[in-house]
């Protein structure tokens, strides 16, 4: 491997126009097929192409990159050690863009936190970055002025690297292509899951401007950086995709200065003591809440659904949120039933309200559900109807987050035997209270 790969070294740049026929690089592909069990059939044909170039091979740099090129010795114990990886470590960086300072926070495999510069450049393996992009820069000094939020997880390679490089050559085109996943997220599991909980947090009582946003961050992209260097890294973030604003401050001597500075939602002066609660032990308990049959309907995805959309769309996915925690097919249905109805006659938006008394503690919090859900049914149906106000929109998000936390707290209070069961108590504790 070491004697192919110095050939391939000593190539002068610009290359090969085609470097996948080069006789070096088919003999090198043949050594990586023989040579190592999960290589493929065939060997890596593009995989390695991307492998190569991640690993700084000379010919592919351009004349301002070459000091990105690296010892071939060196190469060829990354290649060597790629081949023979059976896991790959992913971390997806998610910025805060319009938070305020926020306490730094860890959980499970997430943390919250600013970056120095040089600390971003890390996290994105910024010399592997120029090598794949060569014309596009990442701007680590304008990024590092945000908060992140930071998950790392470990995947198992179960592919061989050309499936891994280029998967859309190995689909099984028998499949529905156009099929819907109806629980797929818009980022990845494991960042929507830090997400759900984080917001799980009071933010729209924390937000001081309700009118301009509940949220207490926007999450606008997610960048992902793979270990695995088969897969070739994505281009990197722009920092103009953030919110940023002009400031003008006057110095003690009087000289006026502008500055380029990120957009902050200011928030209560109560968040920063109370996020901080949101830690690891918070998170044990929320991810032990989610194992249990009072989370078997699709409320978290609901609740990120809520924060990551806009107008109509984050209203409608709270009061979704809140009949997937709350509501039962058998409402609509009697012959789902599996228990006797101790309510019979009872509409299936009342039998919501009970519910939501008997899991809140009170009538208020039915009538704000039943204010809601009337702007929903108002919308749906094409009634005549006037603008979602800002109290609405924050009472909905409010009501779902406070049964979610509710039906969290629920869990803990020892072992529920069915999702039916338990909702029927609410509804026994709560009827009278509506």
């Amino acid at each position: 491997m070491l004697e192919t790969m110095a050939e391939l070294w000593r190539l002068r740049p610009p290359g090969p126009d085609n470097i996948l026929a080069h006789p070096a690089f088919e003999r090198l592909r043949a050594i990586c097929r023989d040579g190592y069990p999960n290589a493929g059939k065939t060997g890596p044909a593009f995989a390695l192409s991307t492998a190569l170039r991640a690993l700084g091979l000379p010919c592919e740099l351009r004349g301002d990159a070459a000091h990105l090129a690296s010892p071939v010795a060196e190469a060829a114990n990354g290649l060597d050690a790629a081949l023979r990886a059976t896991q790959a470590r992913r971390l997806h960086l998610a910025p805060l863009d319009l938070a305020q300072d926020l306490p730094p926070l860890s959980f499970g495999p997430a943390k919250v936190c600013r970056f120095a510069p040089d600390e971003l450049r890390a996290l994105v393996d910024e010399r592997r970055l120029k090598r794949a992009h060569q014309r596009q820069d990442f701007d680590a000094n304008r990024l590092s002025e945000f908060h992140w939020l930071v998950v790392e997880e470990t995947v198992p390679l179960d592919q061989e690297p050309e499936a891994r490089a280029v998967p859309f050559l190995f689909m099984n085109l028998s499949e529905d292509m156009g099929r819907i996943e109806p629980h797929k997220g818009r980022f990845p599991p494991a960042l929507e899951a830090a997400l759900f909980f984080l917001l799980l947090a009071p933010w729209e009582t924390w937000s001081t401007m309700a009118e301009v946003d509940w949220r207490g961050f926007r999450v606008p992209w997610v960048y992902t950086v793979d270990s695995d260097i088969f897969v070739r890294a994505s281009a990197p973030p722009s920092a103009n995709t953030l919110s940023w604003e002009d400031r003008v401050y006057t110095d003690r001597y009087g000289q006026t200065f502008e500055e380029e500075r990120p957009v902050e939602l200011p928030l209560a002066d109560a968040a920063v003591p109370e996020l901080a609660l949101w830690d690891q032990s918070r998170w044990a308990i929320v991810e032990q809440a989610k194992q249990s049959v009072l989370f078997e309907t699709p409320i978290t995805h609901f609740l990120v659904r809520a924060f990551l959309a806009e107008g109509v769309d984050e209203f409608l996915a709270h009061i979704t949120t809140i009949e997937a925690a709350l509501g039962l097919r058998a409402d609509y249905q009697k012959c789902f039933r599996v228990a006797l109805d101790r309510h019979k006659g009872m509409r299936a938006t009342d039998r919501m309200r009970g519910r939501v008394a008997g899991l809140l503690g009170g009538r208020q919090h039915a009538d704000q559900y039943e204010r809601v859900f009337e702007v929903r049914s108002a919308f749906l149906h094409g009634r005549a109807m006037t603008a979602i106000s800002t109290e609405e929109r924050v009472i909905a998000r409010s009501l779902a987050r406070q049964i979610v936390e509710a039906l969290i707290l629920a869990t803990r209070a020892g072992p529920i035997a069915s999702r039916e069961g338990f909702l029927d108590s609410l509804l026994d504790k709560g009827a009278p209270l509506i």
